[in-house]
């Protein structure tokens, strides 16, 4: 049996920047096959950092499958994205990293995506670590929390 291979965690900075580090895995691992039913480019955090980036979504994945390094990659967003100060970069990263449900159809989301978690691991929702933001609710899914 294969183990499941999961991009890095949201919360893995790469130069400062949250989720970066995990869009490069996913481009990677959805070009091999092996996460296609994972949100990609345009929705979530992966639309979140790009518009925050102010890249081209389909250049940087070109870039990414090219090959190169996570800093020849951050070079890359540096040179071809919005400048942003390290201050901004911050704020932003913390912003993502804490966001969570802000009205009840979200709130219902995220409930229907921690039920889920559980149910794939056999357990009780409310056996689950604390989750209130989206970013720990990837962490549960992927089993780093």
């Amino acid at each position: 049996m294969t183990m499941q291979q999961y991009p890095r965690s949201p919360k893995a900075l790469l130069g400062g920047i949250a989720h970066l580090g995990r869009f490069i895995d996913k481009i990677k691992l959805r070009n091999a096959g092996q996460i296609q039913d994972y949100n990609y480019i345009t929705v979530g955090f992966d639309k979140y950092l790009v518009d925050f980036l102010g890249i081209d979504p389909k250049a940087f994945e070109q870039k990414v499958l090219a090959g190169g390094t996570d800093e020849q990659l951050l070079a890359w967003v540096v040179a071809n994205g919005k400048p942003h100060s390290h201050e901004e970069i911050a704020q932003w990263s913390q912003g993502l990293l804490s966001s969570g449900p802000k009205d009840d159809a979200t709130r219902a989301r995220f409930q229907g995506r921690l039920d889920d978690i559980a149910k794939k691991r056999g357990v009780a929702v409310t056996s689950l670590p604390p989750a209130s933001t989206w970013a720990d609710a990837i962490e549960l899914d992927e089993g780093r929390m």
